[in-house]
């Protein structure tokens, strides 16, 4: 369970640049929840992730994961229990190295291909086979020769390897044809329901926000203004969503990228 309370965050406070990105968040994501996100440009959308990872220290408020307060903690230790995936295929893997030295470096192994035993080259094998991209017969090729798709198929891979605590999707089919995307997205809830991991995607479709997942929430000017499960998600439509952000926000949303469906 990951549990935010009163979290804010402004920054160049004080000064002709302020800006309020996260305005007194209050928010639990139990676990097993798969969250979409969604929001125009400046939400607090991928601030909120940043928030979480440990990108900053936030100004007020608390941040809990599985009951551990994680407020203060370092980001590279939180790496250790949160996964993220980013818009840009190339920031999650070393494009210098191999498919197999990549896996290895998120299996735990440093990345040196002494330590990866034949068991453990198996089940590279075996977790590449499952994207059906025909990576498991390429591990020795660069990752820096894949495509945009083939990458970051590899990179949610990595991302759930070691099973992390929560999966963090920060746009991460934005960069990709819709044909790749598509793939990724079925991949991504494949991987997400077989592992049961706790899982936030912010996504700027806001079709696939009421697609996949249990759970959409809506973010306006750093805030929650829309948090919508169960029985009242289903059946909601693009418009229904266009209607609640009127409501919530008293305008319009006139962002042209998300209402493309």
């Amino acid at each position: 369970m990951l549990e935010l309370k009163n979290i804010s965050k402004t920054f160049n406070p004080k000064t002709v640049f302020e800006k309020v990105a996260l305005d007194h968040i209050d928010l639990t994501v139990n676990d097993g929840d798969f969250i979409s996100i969604i929001g125009a440009n400046g939400a607090g959308k991928s601030t909120l992730f940043n928030a979480i990872c440990g990108s900053f220290l936030t100004d007020s408020g608390s941040i809990r994961l599985d009951g551990q307060d994680i407020t203060l903690m370092a980001d590279h230790k939180r790496a250790r229990m949160i996964g993220r995936l980013f818009q840009d295929p190339m920031r999650g893997s070393a494009p210098g190295m191999s498919i197999e030295e990549n896996l290895a470096l998120a299996a735990g192994h440093g990345g040196w291909l002494s330590k990866v035993s034949k068991a453990d080259k198996q089940l590279f094998r075996e977790r590449l086979s499952l994207l059906g991209m025909g990576l498991e017969d390429r591990m020795n090729q660069p990752v820096g020769l894949l495509s945009g798709g083939q990458r970051q198929a590899l990179t949610l891979l990595m991302s759930t390897f070691n099973p992390p605590k929560l999966l963090l999707l920060d746009e991460h089919t934005a960069a990709l044809d819709p044909a790749t995307a598509e793939k990724v997205l079925a991949l991504t809830e494949s991987i997400v329901k077989d592992n049961h991991l706790t899982c936030m995607m912010i996504t700027h479709n806001m079709q696939s926000a009421l697609d996949l997942g249990n759970r959409t929430i809506m973010m306006h000017k750093g805030k929650i203004i829309y948090d919508v499960a169960g029985q009242e998600r289903e059946g909601l439509k693009v418009s229904d969503l266009l209607a609640q952000f009127k409501i919530a926000a008293g305008k319009e949303l006139d962002n042209d990228r998300m209402m493309l469906v």
